[in-house]
């Protein structure tokens, strides 16, 4: 059964604090009764007997305990694998330094792992700003622990030489967002990991980023890609959401769009 969990952690952010706040924000869309709790592959993601929320970590979200944070991240991440194999986690972050740690137990589990990416930016750097777990890291220290055995990113239009050289040296698969659509990279064999960076969406539709980099994708086309993968969907993450920069939380419906969309594909699945 899919289980939501938040982990409100933002310390590795490094333009703009605030993306720890997201998860509360995202639930609260997700239940809104402005909409009904029906995907659009027609499966009732709302119901109880078909999602359970573990509610928030307890973290310090500080430099000098990142490290037990990335642990506890770890450890219950873990746990939730281990408690139903099938459970499927979503994580509500946070910064997109979270899917470091989150990937850790995925590891351990599916070693044949496909991370799909959506996002404007690789987070291929190997360090940002003498950071090495930045937000802007996460996918150099999976892809150095081998933590996937493949990686495709989707909706890229930031790329710089250092990010080309990292995607060369780890394999990475990139789609650059004036390559779309990328529905044939999609077509993966075995479990998959989707990590839905909000910013992968164009700023008209989801202005409550920190990174705003304009030429992204429609809210359509990323329901699109999302319908189109195949492989079995064993866990997710969508981060990014950075409140404090919202309109008339538009950014948190669109979140909780996307986190609909990922339920509607794993319990159709199901």
């Amino acid at each position: 059964m899919p289980t939501i969990l938040g982990i409100p952690l933002d310390i590795n952010s490094s333009y703009l604090r605030g993306p720890s706040r997201a998860p509360a924000k995202i639930r609260e869309a997700f239940r809104c009764t402005a909409s009904n709790g029906w995907s659009e592959s027609g499966v009732d993601v709302s119901s109880p007997d078909g999602l359970l929320d573990a509610g928030d970590l307890n973290l310090a979200n500080s430099k000098e305990k990142v490290g037990e944070d990335f642990a506890e991240i770890e450890r219950t991440v873990g746990a939730l694998l281990d408690k139903d194999r099938e459970g499927q986690p979503i994580l509500l972050g946070g910064d997109h330094s979270i899917t470091y740690p989150i990937l850790k137990p995925f590891a351990q589990r599916y070693p044949a792992l496909t991370i799909i990416h959506f996002d404007a930016h690789s987070d291929l750097y190997d360090e940002f700003e003498g950071n090495r777990i930045s937000h802007a890291c996460p996918f150099a220290r999976i892809m150095e622990d081998r933590l996937a055995c493949r990686l495709v990113q989707i909706g890229i239009r930031t790329l710089n030489q250092h990010q080309r050289e990292q995607a060369e040296k780890f394999g990475v698969e990139i789609v650059q967002m004036r390559d779309l659509p990328a529905y044939k990279q999609l077509k993966v064999r075995g479990p998959v990991y989707i990590s839905f960076d909000m910013d992968a969406l164009d700023p008209a539709f989801a202005p409550g980023i920190s990174h705003r980099e304009p030429g992204g994708m429609t809210v359509r086309e990323a329901i699109a890609h999302l319908h189109a993968i195949e492989g079995a969907i064993v866990g997710a993450d969508i981060v990014e959401y950075n409140p404090a920069r919202d309109v008339a939380g538009m950014t948190a419906t669109v979140a909780a769009k996307i986190l609909k969309e990922i339920l509607g594909k794993m319990s159709a699945r199901r």
